[in-house]
């Protein structure tokens, strides 16, 4: 496919992705929208022009809305009769091409809107699902010859997060403070974390509410699932490892997660599926699953201390995960817990085998063990106050490139 809109071969925005989010536009008002290339497109516009008048389902401007949260609800039948509707006007001659008054009126340059939240988030849940950075924690934290739990390969773990506290790429986190308990120190003290992390995640989105009960399966799951973003899962680790016993994570989380504004489709993610790892011992039955469920994702992470340059310091990918967001999905539900539109669902830190692909400041110095050197000449055991931290990921093949942009936040410090 050819657009008539010109963008770079590496381009995330693609005319094979069609992702949506929400945007300020021109400083003037609010609008769902979409992406190619550079351009942003207000779909509230599009579609008050008639150019989705065609689509069974969309029977209202859904698209003037302050999130994606009432466009996701119509389902798949609509959302991706939408996606495929804008890919197909979006192509060379296409009437929307020769449209004078649309091009002039529903596209604009990235500079002119400023991204929103895409969603509005109903609850959060954050898994722990790569094996690899969760035996490097076990390693670290506890016996190094049984660095997983007993439960581990048996379900995917998982956490109830705090969703007032997710913002969206760009806006700044500041320092969080809470107890914590040196080493060698008797009692507790309470201060400033000198442990701040992050935490390289992807996450979905469910574009569906269900009943108090009822549970989805594996086979039922992408149907439930609208889109994915890039999940920057900030953590306080001197906090945390203080408080996590018995009840898990708290203060050490709760003070701020980052997400990437372009919510990615399944449906653009098609092509890039690839196996989930081997799982042993064998699932049980509502676990299992058929087909390819995990994705294909180029993951990488930079660290910028301030009014300095980008320092590559991982490069991971989505497919490590043992655990599939199918697998996730039911398991989350199978005891009768009911789902929300907007429900965003993390995959816990993402890492690989080798060092390089870790996907935490924790595994990355080796829990502040073995410091990282930047370009700058500056060492970094853990971020420090105006660093800030990005992430990006894509997928490609075969000429294809789909892409989610990048997720940005710089630790400010603590009020």
């Amino acid at each position: 496919m050819k657009s008539f809109i010109n963008y770079p071969e590496n381009s995330d925005f693609s005319i094979y992705n069609i992702p949506f989010g929400v945007g300020v536009f021109g400083k003037e008002y609010i609008a769902c929208a979409t992406r190619i290339g550079d351009k942003i497109i207000d779909l509230a516009g599009l579609y008050e022009l008639g150019f989705l008048d065609e689509i069974k389902g969309l029977d209202e401007n859904v698209f003037e809305g302050y999130t994606l949260n009432e466009f996701i609800e119509l389902g798949k039948s609509v959302t991706n009769a939408v996606r495929l509707k804008i890919q197909e006007l979006l192509l060379e001659n296409s009437i929307l091409s020769q449209d004078e008054e649309a091009l002039e009126s529903c596209f604009f340059d990235v500079e002119e809107v400023e991204m929103m939240m895409p969603i509005h988030v109903s609850n959060y849940t954050d898994f722990y699902s790569s094996i690899e950075h969760a035996t490097n924690v076990g390693k670290m934290f506890r016996d190094p010859a049984n660095a997983l739990l007993p439960n581990w390969k048996h379900l995917p773990v998982g956490y109830h997060g705090r969703a007032s506290s997710i913002v969206v790429s760009g806006v700044n986190i500041h320092r969080p403070k809470g107890q914590m308990k040196p080493a060698d120190a008797e009692k507790p003290i309470f201060g400033a974390s000198k442990q701040l992390d992050f935490e390289l995640e992807m996450a979905f989105i469910v574009n569906k509410n269900t009943n108090l009960g009822e549970s989805i399966s594996t086979a039922e799951a992408e149907d439930a699932i609208f889109g994915m973003v890039i999940f920057n899962d900030w953590s306080a680790r001197d906090i945390q490892s203080w408080e996590y016993v018995p009840l898990g994570p708290f203060l050490g989380k709760n003070f701020g997660s980052s997400i990437s504004p372009w919510v990615v489709t399944l449906e653009a993610l098609e092509p890039f599926r690839t196996a989930s790892p081997m799982q042993e011992p064998e699932v049980l039955d509502y676990l299992k699953f058929e087909g390819n469920k995990n994705f294909d994702i180029n993951l990488e992470v930079f660290l910028q201390p301030e009014n300095s340059e980008e320092n590559l310091i991982s490069k991971s990918n989505f497919k490590f995960m043992y655990w599939n967001m199918a697998q996730q999905l039911a398991h989350h539900t199978i005891n009768g817990c009911n789902v929300e539109v907007g429900d965003i669902y993390a995959s816990g830190t993402i890492s690989g085998s080798e060092k390089t692909s870790f996907g935490s400041m924790l595994e990355l110095t080796w829990r502040g063990t073995e410091p990282l050197k930047l370009s700058n000449g500056e060492e970094r055991k853990f971020i420090e106050d105006n660093d800030t931290i990005i992430m990006r990921g894509f997928s490609e093949k075969n000429g294809i490139r789909v892409g989610f942009g990048e997720v940005k936040g710089k630790i400010l410090p603590s009020i």
